[in-house]
This record gives structure tokens, sequence and C-alpha cells, in this order.
């Protein structure tokens, strides 16, 4: 980790990964600080980056996106303006939740969340077969979701 942060930050951090909307007086009351040296903390924390912004987590399953697969990606050009025009055009597909560059036997690992089978093979045929400088794909559905969560600290 670059950020040098003592057991109060990580305290802090640890609170605010579980639950961001917490009030900064039940937080200082948690970390055994009072609520200005907590808020000056967490404002030197988004200051220098290490915290990036606050959101809403959805329940995909709630909005009836329960198929999850993978989709390895061949380019047919790995040069840096083919890299980076692929990864303008796959941030632009919402149904792409994650996308990784890859070391290893293929370039891009992609995560698409879709109602079904039918509408993965709709945004496959639509919307990634599409994307610049792919070579071929091999696609994997998920049958479970065995560990899924967002990053917490400690």
């Amino acid at each position: 980790m670059n950020a040098k942060l003592d057991a109060l930050d990580q305290k802090i951090l640890a609170e605010l990964t579980r639950n961001a909307r917490i009030p900064v007086a039940e937080l200082a009351r948690k970390v055994g600080l009072s609520k200005t040296p907590v808020a000056l903390r967490i404002k030197h924390l988004e200051e220098i980056g290490l915290i990036t912004g606050y959101r809403a987590i959805l329940s995909p399953l709630k909005l009836g996106l329960t198929h999850v697969t993978y989709v390895e990606v061949s380019m047919n050009d790995t040069r840096e303006a083919a890299l980076q025009q692929f990864n303008a055009a796959v941030r632009a597909i919402p149904e792409i939740e994650e996308c990784y560059m890859i070391a290893g036997g293929f370039d891009y690992l992609i995560k698409v969340r879709s109602r079904d089978m039918a509408d993965f093979r709709r945004i496959m045929a639509e919307r990634i077969s599409g994307l610049p400088h792919i070579s071929n794909t091999s696609s994997y559905v998920s049958m479970e979701a065995v560990v899924e969560q967002t990053f917490t600290f400690g």
C-alpha cells in the first residue's frame, strides 16, 4: 500500500467500507476519537485519493440481472492505439460489469451481467462482437456466485 495509514485511519476505512453513510459522530465513537479529528482524517483520505467516492451498491438479482458470463477476448492488434480503442469502446457497454487486461493466453477478461442466455446472446451479437480489434472470444457461463463482494478494508 502506497499510503501510510495509522491504526485510526485503518479503523475509519474499515467502518466506511462497511457503511459509508455512517454519521461522523457514530464513526468517531467507534474509532475512539471526537468528530472533528475524524472528519479531518476523512477529508485527508479523500484529498490523497485513497477514498475516491461514495456510491450505492445495487442488487443485480433484484434488478433481474441473474445471468453472469465471463468472456475471454483475444485481440488481433495489441499495439497501444488498438488497446486504447478497445478500452474506450468496452467502457461504453453498460452490461459489462468488469473488464481486465490479462497477461496470459488471451488479452482481456470481461464479466457480463444479463437477464438470461437470450439477453447475453443479444449483448454478444450487438455489442461485444463489434468491439474493435477482436480476433476471437470464448464465453463461460457462471452457475453460482460463491463469493461476490466489493472491496472492503480490514
